[in-house]
């Protein structure tokens, strides 16, 4: 199918509940306690719109197309056809059911009035309507279940401003810093932090494998300055810091909309799995891909008061990515790696500061970059970039001389309440009820993701930017942004390859 852009006129999302029969219908539901509350230790089973599905159901299916999504438009039709099968065999099997409670009604007053004959009709009509009922629960249980896996598939709708396209009809929103210099050979990050051995590729690689490396000496310093630094600016934007697990349930990533793919035909998952000693039914774990998976799993099954929101976490962990395929000049050095450390944004709104909030972010992130003095720009990433999860994305990329090209350093995503639905985040909002009382309706959160800092792109950002050479473009050292000064735990040493500007 072409690309689509399908006019959709702006409405809010309808909230639905799961009754005892499998259908999920629009609520209002009121709150005694206005406290945060976590409504379970357990992951609760996704609540998708299927209406909103059913009644939209042609954007629905462009927008899949548009996103190239792995669903199919057949498939989602099948969403809306399927949904109203359920309909109609839950209210079949409500109507069963009442049917068997006046049964019921029915053999107590004639084992009362001691009717045999009444008495023995009613007792197999009631065998036979049990025997009804017991099938239909479960058809009813296979097809829900079929329903949900297959709406679980759907992508996040789309901003409207989303260009349409691939990759290379990225919009450029804004460029800052100093501007790129010239493309040059000399300036590759790998060929400088081999000369000043910055970084270890090859005992790496014996250790543990290819695309592994050890940071040394002003490299290793350069990690911990990055870091801290990040941090600062987001604890300044009140950001609370939080140390986040690197290994996580599969799960919880899966729920998050993480399913990266890397560019190998057929694609292959970049998802390292972890082989436990725990018995086979235990939760499978992974390698979590980015802070984004347990900071949004820190709010599962949380209920806030809206006086709360927004709430802004800033997380530090680690990110492992297996990035199976073959590599290249692309990909060679610090640029692609197995793991790397990450500052990482997350925030919590309500569902009318979203668009709000990933401004305020990308300031948070414009000014990181800024302080560092690189040359990069900021992209309004189109549909094909968008994954599963994103309902807008921007991507920040900076100029990489060595390269010879620009590189992303940093993403920002409003998942508006894709995660909600599927971890169970919820807020209270006050409204009114008919009879004019106060009360609450729980309504699902946004959340928006944000990198404030990935530590070896910005390494290669810095290295290709501020490496310095002589006449004879002999290296000589490394210019690096004042604004790290006050995080450098290194002294001054003999190699003195260290100039602060």
């Amino acid at each position: 199918m072409p690309l689509v852009r399908c006019a959709r006129s702006p409405c809010r999302v309808w909230l639905n509940r799961q009754f005892s029969d499998g259908i999920q219908r629009c609520f209002i539901s009121s709150a005694a306690n206005a406290g945060t509350l976590r409504t379970s230790s357990v992951l609760m089973r996704p609540i998708l719109n299927y209406r909103d599905v059913s009644e939209n159901v042609v954007y629905k299916m462009s927008n899949a197309v548009n996103r190239k999504s792995s669903i199919t438009p057949l498939a989602i039709q099948s969403v809306v056809r399927d949904y109203k099968s359920l309909k109609d065999m839950s209210s079949s099997l409500n109507a069963k059911r009442n049917t068997r409670s006046m049964i019921g009604d029915k053999i107590k007053k004639f084992g009362q009035e001691k009717n045999q004959q009444a008495l023995i009709a009613c007792l197999e009509e009631a065998k036979m309507l049990k025997e009804e009922i017991s099938q239909l629960e479960k058809t009813v249980s296979e097809l829900e279940q079929s329903l949900l896996d297959t709406a679980l598939l759907i992508p996040n709708d789309t901003h409207p401003n989303s260009p349409l396209g691939p990759e290379s009809s990225a919009v450029t929103l804004s460029s800052h810093g100093p501007s790129p210099g010239p493309a040059s050979t000399h300036r590759d990050h790998y060929a400088i932090s081999q000369s000043l051995g910055l970084v270890d590729f090859e005992n790496a690689g014996i250790v543990t494998g290819a695309s592994w490396y050890y940071l040394k000496q002003e490299a290793a310093l350069l990690e911990l300055a990055l870091t801290n630094y990040a941090m600062s600016v987001a604890l300044k934007h009140g950001f609370t810091p939080i140390m986040t697990p690197d290994v996580v349930k599969s799960d919880v990533a899966k729920r998050c909309g993480f399913q990266p793919r890397d560019q190998s035909n057929p694609p292959k998952s970049q998802v390292y799995h972890v082989d436990s000693h725990l018995s086979s039914t235990s939760p499978k774990l992974i390698l979590s891909g980015t802070s984004e998976i347990p900071l949004a799993g820190l709010c599962a099954n949380q209920l806030y008061p809206k006086s709360s929101l927004p709430l802004k976490m800033v997380g530090l962990g680690h990110a492992f990515r297996s990035e199976a395929g073959a590599r290249g000049a692309d990909t060679r050095g610090l640029y692609r790696v197995h793991q790397f450390t990450k500052v990482e944004l997350f925030a919590i709104t309500t569902e009318t500061e979203s668009d709000r909030m990933m401004e305020e972010m990308k300031n948070i992130q414009i000014a990181i970059f800024d302080g560092l003095r690189l040359p990069f720009r900021v992209l309004d990433m189109p549909t094909e970039e968008l994954g599963a999860s994103a309902y807008r994305k921007y991507d920040i990329e900076a100029w990489m001389p060595g390269r010879g090209n620009w590189g992303e350093i940093s993403s920002l995503s409003n998942c508006t309440d894709y995660q909600a639905r599927r971890l169970s985040i919820k807020y209270q909002r006050p409204v009114m009820n008919q009879q004019g009382t106060s009360t609450h309706e729980n309504v699902y959160v946004h959340t928006l993701n944000g990198t404030a800092a990935a530590i070896p792109r910005l390494i290669v950002a810095l290295l290709e930017n501020g490496a310095t050479f002589d006449e004879n473009k002999q290296l000589t050292g490394l210019k690096l942004p004042d604004v790290l000064r006050p995080f450098w735990l290194g002294q001054p040493t003999q190699r003195n390859l260290t100039q602060w500007v």
